[in-house]
């Protein structure tokens, strides 16, 4: 397994982890901010994106219930989404 698929699977199970309540958010974002060989790999909008949603994700830590501003569970949703999407990127490409 490449280094940048294995940085993708311990984002997507830090992820997991965060849905259920057993991994912090500080935990996943750091796992995403230190993807540095899985971030060279992708086009740059997917680094763009990541650090959107990591950047909200850290920003609803803060509150204790959903708010108007920011939906925890659907920043979650879509980091799913971007996992996902990075998956099938390294697959085409072969990695």
């Amino acid at each position: 397994m490449s280094l940048a698929r294995e940085q993708l699977q311990d984002i997507a199970e830090e992820l997991r982890g965060l849905r259920h309540g057993n991994v912090t958010t500080d935990a996943l974002i750091a796992s995403a901010q230190n993807a540095e060989q899985l971030r060279a790999l992708l086009p740059d909008a997917f680094s763009t994106v990541l650090d959107n949603l990591t950047d909200r994700l850290q920003a609803s830590a803060l509150f204790t219930e959903e708010s108007c501003s920011f939906s925890r569970t659907d920043l979650i949703d879509s980091l799913q989404l971007w996992v996902d999407k990075a998956r099938e990127r390294l697959t085409a490409a072969g990695l």
